[in-house]
């Protein structure tokens, strides 16, 4: 609605200006302004995108500043009943493309109320052209000057965005890839999956104090801890967190995230920091399934083509070791860990829906407390029934559970920092980059010998879940930027045909007309 006012004011500010004698309007200017016009009332009525609108509306306001800029001319009024003066004496006004996009309601009705009272115009020769043409050099150069501005600026931003994206993408991956290649050091000598789960989730808590320390550093109005935390608290609703809501709302997602690390931690004892990490790829189509029947979400069918490609390495994963006993269930521990991981974040959107950097730190050390509160009496009980046994605390691989459990809760804080420095996309190319990361570490080890097999079932992997990061209108903006190729292509051949166009524009100057090349 806001760019169709403005196309209207820009015309009926030129078509009013033509009536008072100022200018004229040829036939070939009627038939560029009637097409765009409809086009954009046909646009508005079908509610189409905002962008092509904007397109459109601009390519009609430089079109018809341009049509206004060529014939600004001088006007020469004078009082009623008297003799209107020469056409080079007088008081002078000259219309340009400013004094209609910035009032235009106005000189209308000043026209308008001039014309009946009897205030005249009488369309002259232009004077001083070299003024005018010097004056409205100077406008283009300034109006380029901002757009070239304001280009740096929007570069410039985008090029940060990206740095921050590599440092993350890098960051992610690192993280994920020591935090595997440590559980795979500490299983050496310590083979205790669920006390290192209920360990490195206990540092969950220390989320939100380093997320506050972020505010008094970044912030330029800090709050206090109290007042941040209340704030933050209401991604469990408008009162806060409550014991009701503790219980009722943190209890599922602490048992969903200890039940994906602990059994991402028994799947690194019977297969490779590889195979599992490719495997765990797979929680995206598993977040896409569950999203389409319980969320509801687009049906898209690149997205199911990559579902099937996920399910397809995962049986050629089991297939790389003639199906072993151990490999397939290390294969079934991996996609149970996936599948877990998929179910929390499709039941956080479905209960909690979105939240921003504060809100996710408050939740993750909630379910820190949780954990430590409530789940510390099971590997109580498995060190007693001997499941789980050491023979004293001293002998603990304190370093290795210290680091495991570091770099697990540096790739959460970096997953959702992330989110806020640079695009979500590159934090998802940064989890499938430790694929080839731990690859890399395994092949340094040799703890891997890849064959065909197993190599293709990676690649395919990781392939699906590449395809699923493709946004839901990738099909619309693949077209829309084909034809973009297609209109710019177009529009610098007809460029090259309308050069010799300018002559004429100084030819019916010299002659003081205006002539309005074809083009």
């Amino acid at each position: 609605e806001l760019f169709l006012d403005l196309f209207h004011k820009l015309t009926s500010g030129r078509q009013l200006a033509a009536s008072n004698g100022l200018c004229s309007i040829s036939h070939k200017e009627q038939e560029v302004w009637k097409p765009r016009h409809n086009i954009l009332v046909k646009m508005r009525k079908e509610d189409k995108s905002l962008v092509w609108l904007i397109h459109s509306t601009l390519a009609s306001y430089t079109q018809v500043t341009n049509f206004l800029g060529t014939s600004r001319s001088s006007v020469t009024r004078c009082k009623p009943g008297a003799n209107c003066p020469s056409s080079h004496s007088g008081i002078s006004r000259q219309l340009s493309p400013l004094s209609v996009t910035e009032d235009s309601s106005a000189p209308i009705l000043e026209l308008q109320n001039r014309g009946s009272s009897g205030v005249c115009g009488h369309r002259v020769e232009r004077q001083n052209r070299s003024a005018d043409d010097g004056t409205q050099t100077h406008s283009e150069n300034s109006s380029q000057e901002n757009r070239i501005k304001a280009r740096c600026l929007s570069c410039t931003s985008m090029v940060l965005k990206g740095i921050w994206g590599l440092l993350i993408i890098l960051s992610v991956s690192s993280s994920w890839v020591g935090t595997t290649q440590i559980v795979k050091i500490t299983y050496k000598n310590f083979y205790c999956p669920f006390f290192m789960t209920w360990f490195s989730t206990n540092w969950n808590i220390m989320f939100f104090p380093v997320y506050y320390s972020g505010h008094l550093a970044t912030a330029q109005e800090k709050q206090s801890p109290m007042k941040k935390f209340r704030e933050c608290s209401r991604i469990f609703g408008e009162d806060g967190l409550t014991l009701k809501l503790f219980l009722k709302r943190t209890a599922p997602f602490s048992i969903l995230w200890t039940l994906t690390n602990y059994l991402y931690l028994l799947a690194l004892k019977k297969l490779t920091a590889t195979d599992v990490s490719a495997l765990f790829c797979c929680n995206k189509a598993f977040v896409f399934l569950l999203s389409w029947i319980v969320l509801k979400d687009r049906f898209m069918g690149v997205r199911i083509v990559a579902a099937i490609m996920a399910i397809t390495g995962i049986v050629m994963m089991a297939y790389a070791d003639n199906f072993h006993a151990d490999s397939i269930v290390g294969v079934a521990f991996a996609v149970g860990s996936a599948s877990t991981s998929a179910l929390y974040k499709v039941l956080f959107k479905m209960f909690l829906g979105s939240a921003n950097f504060g809100e996710a730190a408050h939740f993750v050390s909630t379910l820190g407390f949780f954990n430590l509160i409530f789940i510390s009496f099971t590997p109580v009980i498995l060190y007693f029934t001997k499941v789980e046994h050491w023979s004293s605390f001293a002998a603990l691989p304190w370093g290795c559970l210290c680091g495991m459990a570091g770099l697990w809760l540096a790739f959460n804080i970096l997953v959702n920092v992330g989110v806020v420095l640079t695009y979500p996309i590159l934090i998802s190319i940064g989890t499938v980059l430790s694929v080839p990361g731990n690859a890399a570490v395994d092949l340094l080890k040799q703890e891997v010998i890849f064959n065909v097999v197993r190599l293709a079932a990676t690649i395919i992997i990781c392939i699906g879940f590449l395809l699923m990061l493709l946004p839901e209108e990738w099909d619309e903006i693949t077209l829309r930027f084909i034809n973009s190729l297609k209109e710019k292509k177009s529009e610098e051949h007809v460029d090259d045909v309308t050069d010799p166009s300018v002559h004429l524009r100084g030819r019916g100057r010299a002659n003081g007309t205006v002539s309005i090349p074809l083009a």
